[in-house]
């Protein structure tokens, strides 16, 4: 471990710009990234609609087509004992020693385990979240433009905005 190892979860549904903004900004400051995907085991649900191996999948395109290679990837399933759940994210993931969230609990609970913790910037939030990017595919409105141009093609290769619709239309959701 070089002191310099990073550690970002997200639930990535799916990977937008502005998880690959906060992405880049982490590969300036360190050495390796690990991108935890966050509740590992969700998918098929109107705010989780993408499997763990779809959005490493999207994750991994994303960051190849930009020419990184130094990162790792693993699924983190929700553990809810929160006193343990900091064990379980260190014992599935390579070393790392810092970690960049902006949730409150997370920051919390790995600062209680001693690891320094970041926030990142928010960039367009308005635009770049998850809840829009699957409103925007539900609706047909333009949903692109907010993901890398390699999330947009395993989407597609997947028949994700087809799962996000039919998700929308069966369930009372919230996108």
């Amino acid at each position: 471990m070089s002191g310099n190892d990073a550690l970002i979860i997200g639930r990535f549904q799916p990977f937008h710009n502005g998880h690959m903004e906060v992405l880049r900004k982490v590969f300036q400051e360190c050495d390796h990234v690990t991108i935890g995907i966050g509740s590992a085991q969700l998918s098929h649900m109107g705010d989780n609609p993408f499997t763990a191996g779809e959005r490493y999948l999207m994750i991994a395109e994303a960051l190849r087509a930009e020419g990184y290679s130094n990162f790792y990837i693993v699924p983190v399933e929700d553990l809810n004992r929160y006193a343990l759940w900091v064990a379980q994210v260190t014992s599935m993931c390579p070393p790392f020693d810092i970690v960049y969230s902006n949730n409150p609990g997370t920051r919390r609970l790995f600062r209680e385990a001693g690891y320094e913790v970041r926030t990142s910037p928010l960039y367009n939030r308005n635009d770049y979240s998850g809840t829009e990017v699957r409103r925007r595919m539900a609706e047909g409105d333009g949903w692109r433009e907010l993901v890398p141009k390699r999330v947009a093609e395993v989407i597609d290769d997947i028949g994700g905005v087809d799962r996000v619709r039919q998700i929308g239309e069966s369930d009372d959701i919230r996108y």
